[in-house]
């Protein structure tokens, strides 16, 4: 009932918050009221999971230890990100951006995209995954266009037209896994055991083809490079809630799907195949963003270029396997987390300085001092100094890559130090330079409201506990996850 739940609760809150047509606050108390629901349901489901290995509800959704990861991210994400966008629109009201017309288009796309990233991890079908991933890139471009300007237009259209052409490939991979040459026959459209189950039937050299489009068409979406291009543009004018659940939720959800498919391509054929494959596009999703953050001018871009990064590291982890995808499983989560933050200090800093440009921010840690505290310890954790979990989960992944690609390693080491180098730059930049004249005046030094300042201290201090001390469940479900991703 809980997997239902999970679905059910995002559609009611849009349907509702589309009825509603003069109060704000109705908009803002049935996002408080369902986002906490749907992080109760996904722990039930969670809960079940670990107790029984799998949580069903009839033939159409499902859950095992891999989902409730991705799951967790989600529910979490949304969670923090519902509270945040209250105080963060209620702000952006007060100073006249918007009007209640677009506080209500938010928040019902808000509430549809939420319900489009749960039903995409727990449904049993590789095609209704499929369409439930596409709906999350037509209710996100909306909101990326949010604000209407042409920057923001251009983005939504970058955004919408290369990913539904990778989405595209992605559906053809898809297509090509569904072809007969198995002996699973029409329940493979509906339900991925039986698509696993008649893997070792299937050609392997179609698997190899049919992988090959999965992972550059889902990898679209996840912002491997060279497929990236649209996520920082994408990343940086949504609004900041938005962003923090782009890059914390929205992309474990694709990367989902690519392991998914990973599995039945390794029932197939060669497990190093798709190892190989995953280890290419980790090391040159790395790379790319390390040289360009380097000369980064716009912080929420340069977050987002992080996002880039952290998804190439995922993906190594993945590619080199054993206690590597261990540890790619745990950095999706301490990641999302730590991005949140982020991208939720981001829209903190943007409602402050009104810039997202780095020269204009000045002494963030005199004029939002909570905020800028965030934004440091954020940076620490995000570009894994320990003690964070991050430093943890990246040790993790290359050891796993030490005996097998050793070269690999020393060339990550070294992109990592760039993004550390390039990240101290910019984030010490805004932290302690001096202000300048176009600086908020002093009256107004402070943080905006409880509402955006809440939700990232207590991300902030969820992902400082669990770098110390992950649950004995929580180890238990990813290390089930990982097992069926090592195969």
């Amino acid at each position: 009932m809980a997997l239902l739940i999970l679905v059910i609760t995002p559609l009611l809150a849009a349907l509702v918050s589309l009825a509603v047509r003069k109060k704000i606050l109705f908009l803002e108390v049935t996002a408080m009221i369902a986002a906490p629901v749907e992080f109760t349901a996904a722990m039930a489901i969670a809960a079940e999971v670990y107790r029984q290995g799998d949580s069903e509800y009839g033939v159409y959704l499902a859950a095992g230890p891999l989902e409730i990861v991705v799951l967790f991210t989600v529910a979490l994400v949304g969670l923090a990100a519902a509270f945040y966008s209250v105080g963060y629109l209620r702000e952006e009201v007060r100073k006249q951006i918007i009007g209640f017309s677009r506080v209500r288009q938010y928040f019902v796309l808000f509430h549809f995209f939420l319900m489009a990233m749960f039903f995409a991890v727990i449904t049993v079908s590789p095609i209704m995954m499929w369409i439930a991933i596409e709906a999350t890139t037509l209710s996100t471009a909306f909101l990326i266009s949010f604000y209407s300007k042409a920057s923001s237009m251009e983005a939504a259209w970058k955004y919408l037209i290369i990913n539904s052409i990778g989405l595209l490939l992605g559906f053809f991979g898809t297509l090509l896994f569904l072809t007969p040459g198995s002996e699973s026959g029409a329940d493979r459209f509906i339900d991925w055991h039986a698509l696993v189950e008649g893997a070792g039937t299937m050609n392997p050299t179609l698997a190899r083809i049919a992988f090959i489009f999965v992972l550059i068409g889902y990898g679209t979406k996840v912002g491997l490079a060279p497929m990236h291009t649209w996520l920082p543009d994408a990343h940086s004018k949504a609004p900041s809630p938005i962003s923090a659940m782009l890059s914390g939720a929205l992309l474990n959800v694709a990367m989902l799907a690519i392991l998914k498919f990973k599995i039945v391509t390794d029932v197939a054929t060669a497990t190093s195949f798709s190892r190989n494959l995953m280890i290419y596009f980790g090391v040159v999703t790395i790379t790319i963003p390390a040289f360009i953050i380097i000369t980064q001018k716009n912080y929420k871009r340069l977050f987002a270029y992080s996002s880039i990064e952290h998804m190439g590291i995922i993906t190594l982890g993945f590619g080199f396997g054993g206690l590597g995808t261990f540890g790619a499983l745990l950095h999706m989560i301490y990641h999302s987390m730590a991005k949140s933050v982020l991208f939720f200090s981001a829209g903190n800093m943007l409602l402050k300085y009104g810039s997202t440009k780095m020269m204009k921010v000045r002494g963030v840690l005199s004029v939002l001092p909570v905020t800028g505290v965030l934004m440091l310890i954020g940076f620490l954790a995000i570009t894994g100094m320990p003690p964070f979990g991050i430093f943890l989960t990246e040790v993790y992944i290359l050891s796993a890559g030490i005996a097998d690609h050793l070269p690999v390693v020393i060339a990550v080491v070294f992109l990592l130090l760039l993004v550390f180098v390039g990240f101290l730059r910019h984030i010490v930049g805004m932290a302690f330079s001096g202000r300048t004249d176009t600086d908020p005046a002093p009256g107004t030094i402070g943080e905006s409201n409880l509402l955006t300042i809440m939700p990232p201290v207590l991300l902030l201090a969820l992902l400082v506990v669990a770098g110390f001390y992950l649950p004995g469940p929580v180890k238990s479900l990813i290390t089930s996850a990982a097992s069926l991703i090592n195969g």
